[in-house]
C-alpha cells in the first residue's frame, strides 16, 4: 500500500503544482462543493470560493519546488491519503525564494482522487 500511496501522492503533487504554475484555472476539477481550503489562515469552502481565491492571487508567474513529500493513509475504511509538502516558491521575477508547507487530504472518487481539505502556509524565519 505505501508504494502505491506514495506514487499517487507524487503524481498528484506533480500535476497540482505544474497546473498551478501554468494555468490555475485547471485546478477547479480537483475540488468539490464541500472541499475546504485554509489559505494563510483564511478558510474557504467550496470549489467556487477556492478557485476565486487562487485566481485572485497577486502574482502572474509562480514556480513551485517540492523539497519534501510525505504521504499517509487518512482512513481505515477508504483509500484516502494525507499528503504533506514542504517546498520553495518563486513569484513573478523576484529573486526572493519563499518557503511553504501545504497539506492535502485526498479522497477517492470514481477511480481518481479529489481534494477534500487543503491547508497552505508560507513559512517565515
Amino acid at each position: 500500500m505505501s508504494e502505491e500511496m506514495n506514487a499517487i501522492a507524487k503524481q498528484f503533487t506533480d500535476f497540482y503544482y505544474n497546473t498551478f504554475d501554468t494555468d490555475r484555472s485547471g485546478l477547479a476539477a480537483l475540488y468539490r462543493d464541500h472541499s475546504m481550503l485554509s489559505w494563510e489562515g483564511t478558510p474557504l469552502l467550496g470549489a467556487p470560493a477556492i478557485m476565486q481565491r487562487l485566481q485572485e492571487l497577486p502574482f502572474t508567474a509562480v514556480q513551485h519546488r517540492v523539497l519534501t513529500l510525505d504521504a499517509q493513509p487518512a482512513s481505515s475504511t477508504e483509500p484516502a491519503i494525507l499528503v504533506l509538502v514542504t517546498g520553495q516558491l518563486l513569484v513573478d521575477d523576484g529573486s526572493n525564494i519563499l518557503q511553504y508547507s501545504q497539506m492535502f487530504h485526498l479522497k477517492p472518487e470514481n477511480g481518481s482522487y479529489f481534494v477534500q481539505n487543503d491547508v497552505f502556509r508560507l513559512v517565515y524565519g
